[in-house]
C-alpha cells in the first residue's frame, strides 16, 4: 500500500446504504474511519454559521482545507486508508473535492421511497446519549457552545411540538427548516433525498470520472462480496477472497422495500410524487400506488 493512500469518501444521502459500505470497507485489514458514525462538524469548521450543508467550493478556503486535511491526516495513521462518510456531503461535492482533490469518491444511491421511509424513522428518533457522545468527541472545541445550543434547541422542539419530530435532521438543504414546519414528514424527506441526489448528481459532472465509482444500495446487499470486490478492483487494493466475505457478512436485503412496509398509502403518494421523476435516471423503475 502506498505511504499516503488516498482517502475514501462515501457520498450518498441515505443513511443506512453509506453505513453498510463503510463498515464492510473498514472491516478489511487497511482501512480506518473514525469511532463514531460522522464527522459533520469537522467539514463544517469555518463555515458552522451557513444555514444549510450546500456549500460551494469558494467555502474550501485555505484555512478550512487546512484543518480538514489534518483531521483526515490524524486518522491515517501508518499508510491506511482513510474511510468517511458523512451524508451531508451529498450537498457539497465540490466543496469536498477542493478539500481533498485526491480522494476516491464512493457515490452510493438507495431508492427515494425506502429512503425517505427510513429518513423519518431518525427524524422522529429519541435521544442516544452514546451516539451523541461519540460525535460531540469530534466537534472542534472552539465550536462546542455554538453546536450545544443549537443541538438542545433542536431536541426540545421534538419534546414539545405535537408530531414528535426534530426541527431538523441529516443533510441540510437549502430552505429546510422553513419547510419542516410546513410539510408533512413523509413528503420533507422525499424532498431532502431528492435534492441531495440533484446536487449530487450535477456536481460530479465536474469531477474526472476515473476518481468516481457510482453503485446501488439495492444491488450492493443483493451481491455484497461481489460489490466490494469491484470497488476494491477500482481502489487498486488486493483483499484475500475470505477478507472480502467475512467483511460483508452482516449485510442484508431486509430493508429493500421498507416503504412498502413503513408508509401509509397518502405517504407513499406524496413521497412518491417526489422523487419520481429522479428515479429512472438512477435504475428504478416508477412506483405503484399502494392498494
Amino acid at each position: 500500500m502506498a505511504p499516503n493512500p488516498a482517502p475514501v469518501v462515501i457520498i450518498g444521502a441515505a443513511r443506512s446504504g453509506t453505513n453498510m459500505l463503510r463498515d464492510a470497507l473498514t472491516a478489511l485489514p487497511g482501512f480506518v474511519t473514525w469511532p463514531c458514525d460522522e464527522i459533520p462538524y469537522i467539514w463544517r469548521h469555518g463555515n458552522r454559521a451557513h444555514p444549510d450543508d450546500e456549500f460551494d467550493r469558494s467555502m474550501a478556503r485555505p484555512a478550512v482545507r487546512r484543518f480538514i486535511r489534518a483531521a483526515f491526516a490524524r486518522r491515517r495513521g501508518q499508510g491506511c486508508i482513510v474511510v468517511e462518510k458523512t451524508c451531508a456531503n451529498s450537498l457539497r461535492v465540490g466543496f469536498v473535492d477542493e478539500v481533498l482533490p485526491e480522494a476516491r469518491l464512493l457515490v452510493i444511491v438507495r431508492h427515494g421511497l425506502d429512503a425517505a421511509a427510513s429518513a423519518m424513522l431518525r427524524w422522529r428518533a429519541g435521544f442516544d446519549l452514546k451516539y451523541s457522545l461519540a460525535k460531540a468527541r469530534f466537534v472542534p472545541p472552539g465550536d462546542l457552545p455554538y453546536y450545544a445550543a443549537r443541538y438542545l434547541g433542536n431536541r426540545a422542539r421534538r419534546l414539545l411540538a405535537a408530531d414528535r419530530r426534530l426541527a431538523v435532521w441529516g443533510p441540510v438543504c437549502a430552505g429546510l427548516r422553513d419547510l419542516s414546519e410546513d410539510l408533512p414528514l413523509a413528503e420533507l424527506a422525499a424532498r431532502q433525498w431528492r435534492r441531495c441526489v440533484e446536487r449530487t448528481d450535477a456536481e460530479l459532472a465536474g469531477i474526472d470520472p476515473g476518481r468516481v465509482r457510482r453503485l446501488r444500495y439495492e444491488d450492493f446487499v443483493a451481491e455484497p462480496a461481489a460489490e466490494l470486490a469491484r470497488i476494491l478492483d477500482f481502489l487498486g487494493v488486493a483483499v484475500a477472497e475470505n477478507a472480502v466475505n467475512a467483511a460483508v457478512a452482516g449485510v442484508r436485503t431486509s430493508s429493500v422495500g421498507n416503504a412498502v412496509r413503513r408508509l401509509s398509502a397518502p405517504e407513499h403518494a406524496a413521497a412518491a410524487a417526489v422523487v419520481a421523476p429522479l428515479l429512472a435516471a438512477h435504475g428504478y423503475a416508477a412506483p405503484e400506488p399502494l392498494t
